[in-house]
């Protein structure tokens, strides 16, 4: 399966299984409303710093040493690494687990809700589980098994919405319904680890003593783990502070949970969406880049870099007048929120700086660069807290979202200058001519939507004018040459089928 094929499979599957989660995010908000939401996303917040801390430079850092591996034909080389990241998980996750519950009455003053503290210990005995998974999942990335990769991660989410559906039909809309959420998150859990291991094994996956890779893999891993560490501390740090700096700002504490559980439970899932096909992107690439690195193939691993680049920039200004054009009555379609539409409207433009961010972080954790993506998060990051800190009395809720967006352009041309020195790639004239094309689609969308609603209905204004965009953007990205869509096509043809076309 050639590069553009493999990407394309990954893509469908993430696709799919974000569009099964913000379907699922619209049932939840919907059954246990934005505070709610907001009490079920700080817990997951502060689940996610201890999962981030046992395994979460794991998987990049195991999936470049089995592509080095793979580089020199060490096949008892991979399996002894892949048994050292996974004892690294666990000796990392289980006494954790085992403290966390022995301090549960001092460590539950953490959360400023106590139903916080319930969801969290819900989730618990999931950690060294969820280590595992994430390192077996590694393995399969780095050997470029991405059905089992791809389809692992889907079952959890599948397995995930009808567990959290089946028990929030019981529950109900009580209080107790926000419990019952987590507890399909933990089952979700649960069955991706089985389901993981037992397509580790059936593929002949085996574990072997750590031996000289332990320590290696350790100190790679560190600072991955550190970055990413940092970055659910930080949104822990955030989600305590920003209700706190909106209740100083006069809002009530329920007001200032709900407005944190419209920003971080609704619209973000929306403004991620990118995401689903960078991320499928960097998966696919990490691999490649990684040999290419290893090898010293330098004019191959510049090419693929342009390529990644390329596509971030394509993605995010397709998306963003979409953001622009539907994002205010899509707000209200789906979550019943009107200021959840005004706010993804108006934070479209975070997706170019969003785009880059994760795809130049990708690439340069592929290239044994973590040290300088974490001292760019950190930058980053403290551009987020002082607007987090200073910004509510003025933005409110919308203080979020300006940080977010001051981190991730901060991040984003750090990354950018980083790669530029070390392939040479510029890609600003294509960003340039991007945002050029992107602008009249924009004006055609916005127009066609303000028409169509005085005549009919909000659902097909919406539909009108967002194939309208879609049109426009196709017509204008092909006459002005920025991307070649008959050649992208027939690299999804069957080998015979694309030759009879060649042909005629």
């Amino acid at each position: 399966m050639n590069l553009y094929k493999t990407a394309a499979f990954v893509t469908v599957c993430a696709a799919l299984e974000h569009a099964l989660g913000f379907l699922y995010r619209i049932v939840l908000s919907r059954t246990v409303g934005p505070e709610g939401l907001g009490v079920y996303q700080l817990s997951l917040t502060v689940f996610f710093v201890f999962l981030t801390v046992c395994s979460s430079g794991l998987p990049v850092t195991l999936s470049r040493t089995i592509a080095k591996h793979r580089a020199a034909h060490n096949r008892r080389a991979e399996e002894s690494a892949v048994s050292a990241a996974v004892s690294i998980a666990l000796l990392f996750s289980v006494p954790l687990t085992v403290l966390l519950f022995l301090l549960r009455a001092p460590f539950s003053r953490v959360f400023s809700a106590p139903r916080c503290a319930d969801l969290f210990y819900i989730l618990l005995p999931g950690l060294s589980f969820t280590s595992v998974y994430a390192v077996l999942r590694g393995s399969f990335w780095g050997n470029k098994r991405f059905l089992a990769y791809s389809l692992t991660e889907l079952a959890e989410e599948i397995v995930r919405i009808f567990a959290g559906v089946f028990l929030l039909v019981l529950a109900g809309t009580g209080p107790s319904s926000v419990n019952r959420a987590a507890v399909a998150v933990l089952i979700s859990y649960l069955v991706s680890f089985a389901l993981a291991l037992v397509c580790f094994l059936a593929k002949g996956g085996k574990f072997r003593a750590p031996g000289r890779e332990f320590l290696p893999l350790l100190r790679s891993a560190a600072p991955v783990t550190a970055m990413r560490t940092a970055s659910s501390l930080v949104n822990s740090l955030i989600s305590v502070v920003f209700p706190m700096r909106l209740m100083a700002a006069g809002l009530s504490s329920a007001r200032a949970m709900s407005a944190y559980g419209v920003v971080c439970g609704m619209v973000m899932p929306v403004i991620q969406t990118p995401g689903t096909l960078i991320g499928s992107l960097a998966l696919v690439l990490v691999p490649e880049l990684s040999e290419c690195f290893y090898r010293g193939d330098r004019e191959k691993l510049s090419a693929l870099v342009g390529k990644a680049l390329g596509t971030a920039l394509f993605i995010s200004c397709l998306l963003a007048p979409f953001f622009i054009v539907c994002g205010n009555e899509a707000g209200i379609l789906l979550f019943g929120n009107a200021e959840c539409g005004r706010l993804i409207a108006r934070s479209a433009l975070i997706l170019l700086p969003m785009s880059l961010t994760m795809i130049s972080t990708s690439v340069l954790n592929s290239m044994n660069c973590e040290r300088y993506t974490l001292l760019f998060f950190l930058l980053g990051s403290g551009a987020m807290l002082v607007c987090v800190w200073f910004l509510p009395k003025y933005l409110g809720s919308g203080a979020l979202l300006v940080g977010m967006a001051a981190d991730y352009t901060l991040t984003a041309a750090c990354s950018l200058l980083l790669l530029r020195k070390k392939t040479g790639k510029r890609r600003h004239g294509y960003l340039l001519r991007l945002a050029a094309a992107a602008i009249p689609p924009l004006l055609l969308g916005l127009a066609v939507r303000a028409l169509c609603m005085k005549v009919m209905g909000c659902v097909p204004a919406l539909f009108l004018a967002a194939l309208t965009v879609l049109a426009a953007e196709i017509a204008l990205t092909a006459l002005l040459k920025l991307a070649n869509y008959r050649t992208l096509f027939k690299k999804f043809l069957p080998k015979k089928r694309a030759q009879r076309s060649a042909a005629t």
